[in-house]
């Protein structure tokens, strides 16, 4: 498999590329590159194969068992910290689609075949340590509103949330902490992934790599971090549905916002 242009760069370089200044009309772009792609190459069902039965099985379980209910919400959005990994196979399909190569959907598990394999494990490791904390802060934020109660019900819990200042209080907390926890995420992960995919490196490479590119356009990486937000949002109101198709969306205007911002 042809994989990257620069198959010769180690991290014992400790060179960065450069990266471009970019608009936030350049965001713009990459996310209609994303939608493009998508079009050419829909992978929805992959999405829905993989996470709905891990939907179903936290819905069953709330049902089954209230104490689960005030996690509900964290576990499902904390989900998308996982997002940059989740996504691995899109990038390589709109990478397969951008030199002209096959595109079948299997080849999203060429990821495994990347020579930097190991730095994409490690750095979903990472996220995913990001997300077991952002989980234990959101625990520690309902013990703090609510203490050990357990709620009674889902329409009685909503209600609790809703219509009281423990409630209104552990809203504003859970959306500032998240927000923090969001920020870490897209600085380290936004284009450290598909970088790793078209270089062979390590791990602290490409995440400064990564920070790179956001320290050059903190607006234009904040106006993308925004529409990753309200995509996922409006993408989770239909029973979820939404998600099949913005995820693999986002995924594949992730990397072409990569091949605006990078220079390869």
């Amino acid at each position: 498999m042809v994989m990257a242009k620069d198959m010769g760069a180690t991290e014992e370089n400790h060179i960065l590329p450069d990266v471009r200044k970019i608009k936030i009309s350049d965001v713009i772009v990459a996310l209609k590159g994303g939608i493009a792609d998508f079009n050419q190459k829909p992978t929805h069902y992959l999405f829905l194969i993989i996470t709905y039965p891990i939907l179903m099985i936290l819905i069953a379980r709330t049902a089954a068992g209230y104490d689960v209910l005030p996690m509900l919400f964290p576990i499902i959005a904390g989900s998308t910290l996982l997002g940059p990994v989740a996504a691995c196979g899109m990038y390589e399909l709109s990478r397969r689609m951008e030199t002209g190569q096959d595109t079948r959907w299997t080849h999203v598990f060429d990821v495994f075949k990347s020579p930097s394999i190991l730095a994409i494990i490690t750095l979903g490791v990472i996220l995913g340590s990001i997300f077991i904390m952002w989980l234990a802060a959101s625990e520690m934020i309902y013990a703090h509103f609510f203490g050990n109660a357990v709620p009674s019900s889902i329409g009685g819990f909503i209600e609790d949330v809703l219509t009281t200042s423990a409630g209104w209080g552990m809203i504003v907390a859970g959306v500032g902490v998240g927000f923090i926890f969001a920020a870490i995420v897209l600085t380290i992960s936004v284009v450290s992934f598909p970088y790793l995919l078209d270089h062979k490196s390590g791990p602290m490479i490409a995440l400064m790599v990564s920070v790179k590119a956001v320290a050059a356009n903190p607006k234009p990486m904040a106006f993308w971090g925004l529409i990753v937000a309200v995509s996922l949002f409006l993408g989770a109101l239909p029973a979820f549905l939404g998600l099949a198709v913005i995820m693999p969306v986002l995924g594949h205007a992730t990397w072409h916002l990569y091949r605006k911002v990078v220079v390869s």
